[in-house]
């Protein structure tokens, strides 16, 4: 075992789960650099003492991959690898009593807005004139940028409230001072996250306002595309659309989990909306801005779903046609509404409807796919990997959507700049192209 030394502190910070845990872990690393504590994210170097686990406790997934986490670094610190472990986020916010007598080697748990606590034990002062500042982790040219914390939805399926608490919107003046931050460091493209982004600005501007804070985020100069991530079907907002068509940098891009096609299925998850408002409201959405890419995401398995609600949820797939979707399989969550529900879907046959789902989606995508082929599109150059480089439409959000890849052999293109390109070919979730 190694010797513990007085050497000064380094903080490792390891994230997972969401964009918005990726969020806070930027926002923790920026208060640390101030207080001029050395910190790194998910760093290999293996030279640091202490580690935040910033974790993630939305499904059984994600929770065991978190639990998993927190063990491999109690077992370094058993091995004297690293001297203090700390877990924070979602996880910690539910579980650390259970998890507390378990886990002996975390020196301390904390919530998901106990930030300031986690910077006094790390011995930092949480500076206020900081705030909206960060450590970016993802590549400079884009950024996750949080608007709201928390959410008062009563989805009968979903412990985040229990995790992120009630809704609370961040001011205007704070956002856009904070996005002018980042454009003045190169970051190109705001991608809008919250739990529910239609609900913003109801606690303190007493409206749904979104659309003013769109509108003034996008006159920040600098600012190329602003990307919008969960929006909330019921109650949605139109006023967000006029602003999308009047202003070229907000992407024709909008990310709506809808979670079950089936009316039978929506009611029992508590969504406030049937099949019939949810197809009006996407044929509205896109008769309105036209060319939008929207994104989704379903829920396979939830409790009381029969043959006949996938039937008919596979039928709405094939009808709406989304640009993007993505399934996962229904977990049962502890202190939920569905929690009081009978569990009756077995394993395998969540994980096979979840299936069915993404190869009836794979053919949708493909179809959509190849109308692009031969047109041009302009896109945001991400990475340069394997002799491509990896680019995005504004239709394409990263790590979830299509990549455009170019040969580096066609002509230097700078990471983080845009560039015109024509599609030669097309796959089901993937896009060639050749510069124009």
């Amino acid at each position: 075992m190694k010797v513990k030394t007085l050497k000064p502190t380094k903080v490792n910070v390891i994230t997972l789960g969401c964009s918005k845990n990726t969020f806070d872990s930027e926002v923790l690393m920026a208060q640390l650099k101030a207080n001029d504590i050395a910190v790194e994210h998910e760093s290999a170097s293996g030279d640091h003492n202490v580690v935040v686990i910033n974790t993630c406790g939305f499904i059984d997934n994600a929770k065991q991959e978190s639990i998993d986490m927190i063990l491999n670094y109690a077992n370094a610190k058993d091995q004297g690898l690293v001297e203090k472990v700390y877990v924070t986020g979602c996880l910690s916010q539910r579980y650390a009593p259970e998890l507390k007598d378990g886990i002996p080697q975390v020196d301390a748990w904390f919530g998901t807005r106990d930030l300031p606590r986690l910077l006094k034990t790390l011995k930092a002062d949480y500076k206020h004139e900081l705030v909206g500042e960060r450590l970016l982790t993802t590549p400079v040219h884009y950024a996750y940028f949080k608007i709201s914390e928390g959410c008062d939805r009563k989805c009968s399926f979903c412990a985040i409230p229990l995790m992120r608490g009630q809704h609370i919107s961040t001011p205007i003046e704070a956002l856009v001072k904070s996005a002018k931050q980042l454009a003045a460091n190169g970051t190109k493209e705001l991608i809008l996250i919250a739990q529910d982004l239609t609900y913003y600005g109801l606690d303190i501007y007493k409206k749904r306002n979104l659309h003013e804070l769109l509108a003034q985020l996008s006159d920040v100069e600098g600012i190329d595309w602003i990307r919008l991530h969960y929006a909330f079907p019921s109650g949605f907002p139109m006023e967000i659309l006029d602003v999308m068509n009047e202003r070229s940098n907000i992407c024709k891009y909008l990310d709506m989990p809808l979670q079950h096609g089936s009316t039978n299925m929506l009611k029992r998850m508590r969504r406030g909306i049937t099949q019939e408002r949810t197809e009006v409201l996407v044929d509205t959405i896109r008769q309105k801005v036209p060319g939008i890419g929207i994104r989704t995401t379903l829920i396979a398995g939830f409790p009381g779903e029969t043959e006949a609600d996938h039937a008919d949820n596979l039928r709405w797939i094939e009808r709406m046609r989304f640009d993007r979707l993505g399934a996962f399989t229904y977990s049962h969550e502890e202190d939920t509404h569905a929690h009081t529900m009978e569990d009756d879907v077995p394993a395998d046959i969540k994980q096979q409807r979840a299936t069915e789902i993404m190869e009836l989606q794979g053919g949708i995508s493909f179809d959509l796919n190849q109308e692009k082929v031969g047109k041009t599109f302009r896109v945001l150059v991400d990475k340069a990997e394997g002799g491509f480089y990896f680019a995005r439409t504004e239709h394409d959000s990263p790590e979830v959507d299509n990549d455009v890849l170019i040969p580096t052999s066609a002509g230097h293109l700078r990471i983080g700049d845009f560039a015109e390109v024509r599609i030669t070919e097309a796959r089901e979730h993937e896009l060639s192209a050749m510069p124009v």
